[in-house]
């Protein structure tokens, strides 16, 4: 399957996963679907069979809201059954509204607080430099998390470390549920933040799946001794028109019977 396939079944299942429970982060899991396709697609060295493997690529989902969008992915992947996307949040379910390492074969972190995964991304890189294990750790982030303190603790903290391992992909879709990050607390240039912090960062169309290839290839060649950061543009709710046009409403919101089918239709 190619990448443009996958990530329209990585959709579909999201949506799937969003419907067994009627409503939940629509904006923010479908905004981070392109990214997520380029990277299993491709990239993570990791195996459905063996989800703790010690040598393997991690990634710590620090928006971890956006769990449905991973949990697609994974399924697809064969990390668990497909059938497990229609227990989302329900009593027993392996597939919490955020993320659980301790649940969900092939999450390789908890989300808690907003800001925290970071950190902990931090920890595993570190963690695989000890140990001699040359694989990265991928950290996705909201846009609207970088407003966090801790997020720039983490940060110098990779810088100081030599943490060429780590890649920190942020989801900026200009959205956060107060509003408009601009009038939340702008974040301001965070390419040139980054940057300021002691990352190799850059800017690229978060939709675009050649430009996220090659962004993601280039951080992964270039050991400088620099942790990497590619600031994503994206759009809540993409892929699919009507989430796409609600704007601020579509960072938590429905997916009825009707949404659900008129979506699947969209995505064919």
């Amino acid at each position: 399957m190619d990448v443009v396939q996958f990530s329209k079944e990585i959709r579909r299942n999201t949506l799937r996963c969003l419907h067994s429970q009627g409503s939940g982060h629509v904006g923010g899991s479908l905004s981070i679907v392109d990214v997520l396709a380029v990277l299993y697609s491709k990239y993570m060295h990791v195996d459905p069979h063996n989800p703790r493997m010690e040598d393997r690529d991690k990634l710590v989902l620090s928006k971890g809201h956006a769990g449905p969008a991973l949990y697609a992915t994974l399924a697809l992947k064969g990390f668990f059954p497909v059938e497990w996307l229609d227990t989302l949040n329900k009593l027993g379910t392996r597939l919490p509204s955020h993320v659980n390492i301790n649940l969900t074969p092939g999450v390789d972190m908890t989300a808690g607080s907003l800001g925290q995964g970071f950190s902990c991304a931090c920890g595993l890189a570190i963690a695989d430099k000890l140990k001699g294990i040359d694989r990265f750790v991928y950290v996705i982030t909201g846009e609207g998390e970088l407003q966090e303190g801790q997020i720039w603790e983490a940060a110098m903290l990779a810088s100081a470390k030599r943490l060429d391992n780590i890649i920190v992909l942020v989801d900026s879709n200009k959205m956060q549920i107060d509003g408009m990050t601009e009038d939340v607390i702008n974040v301001e240039d965070l390419v040139a933040k980054f940057e300021a912090f002691g990352f190799v960062s850059r800017r690229v169309d978060g939709h675009d799946h050649n430009a996220l290839d090659k962004a993601i290839g280039d951080a992964r060649s270039d050991r400088c001794g620099k942790p990497h950061c590619i600031v994503m543009d994206t759009v809540k709710g993409k892929g699919v028109s009507f989430y796409e046009k609600m704007g601020l409403g579509v960072h938590s919101t429905t997916v009825t019977d009707e949404q659900y089918a008129a979506a699947l239709e969209e995505l064919k």
